[in-house]
Order: structure tokens, then sequence, then C-alpha cells
């Protein structure tokens, strides 16, 4: 198993790719008439030693819940500059979106398509830990980082819009 991709959440830990992918379909099936969104989010903590990064993917069904995980991955130095450390974060969440290569967006996408005319949706977001509001040290990121998940063919989000990355991620930072 490539460790440099393991997942967790409170119900399992050293899950793979793989299976992390397993889930989101096993999720879907259960309710393929839905409303989906796909997001994944970074976020980061400096601590005494190290910076932590948590990197969450989750899986929302509108109304009907949700399926998480997180990746943790510690630099072992305190990464104190700003930019860099936002520039770490979106690498760390662009390396799980690409992850989600075609072939597997094409096959969450096949989980829905049957419903589109009862109403189902599928889309992929994602959640970048920035502001742009003129009070936030982050504001003058958000065309960089932004650009860089359009880039990868997937919706950016911004805070107050990037909780995957500012509630979900963050709990896991500390």
């Amino acid at each position: 198993m490539d460790n440099q991709y393991l997942f967790q959440n409170l119900q399992e830990s050293w899950m793979s790719f793989d299976q992390v992918f397993e889930h989101i379909v096993k999720f879907m099936k259960s309710k393929p008439c839905s409303h989906f969104r796909l997001m994944v989010g970074t976020d980061s903590q400096v601590h005494q030693t190290h910076t932590t990064f948590i990197t969450g993917i989750v899986i929302f069904n509108e109304g009907n819940g949700v399926w998480a995980c997180i990746r943790k991955v510690i630099i072992p130095r305190r990464m104190l500059h700003l930019h860099e450390r936002i520039s770490n974060e979106l690498s760390l969440s662009e390396e799980i979106v690409a992850l989600f290569t075609e072939e597997r967006k094409n096959q969450l996408i096949d989980i829905v398509l049957p419903y589109l005319y009862q109403g189902a949706t599928f889309t992929m977001e994602g959640h970048i830990d920035i502001g742009a509001g003129k009070k936030n040290k982050t504001s003058e990121f958000v065309n960089e980082m932004v650009a860089r998940m359009e880039a990868m063919g997937v919706e950016p989000k911004i805070k107050p819009n990037a909780f995957v990355a500012s509630s979900y991620a963050n709990r896991y930072t500390k």
C-alpha cells in the first residue's frame, strides 16, 4: 500500500485512496437520485517543531448525510510564511483532486446519470482556506489559488464557502 496516501476517519484508519473511492461510490449508490458535492480542502497549523497539514475529502448528499475522511501530512519545520503555507495547502489538495482521474470522475457521474431528469446532480469542489475580505491576510493570494483550482477542472470555493478546509480539516490540525 502506498503510504503517501493513507486516509482515516472516525470509523476507519489506514485507508488507501482506492478504499476511499469505494466508500464514495457506495455512499452515492445508496441514494443515487440526489444532489452530491464532492469536496476536497486542506488546512494547516504551525506547531512548536512542525507544521501539520490535513486534507479532507467530503462527499455530501444534500439533506441525506455525508461521508468524509482526512489525510494528515506533517512537515518537520515551522512554516511561518503565509504564502508558502497556503500554496502547500493547495498543492496537497491538488494531489488528492488528481487522484480523481477522468475515469473515476466518470464512474461517479455514471451513478447520477440515470436520475438527471429527476434532479440528481454531481459537482466537484476545491475548498481553499483563504478569504477575499479586505481584512483577510490571505486576500492577495485569492486570484492565484482560485486559478490553480480552476485549472484542475474543479469549482473553487473560498471562505466563507470553503468549509471543508476552514472547518472540517481545521478540526484535525490542532
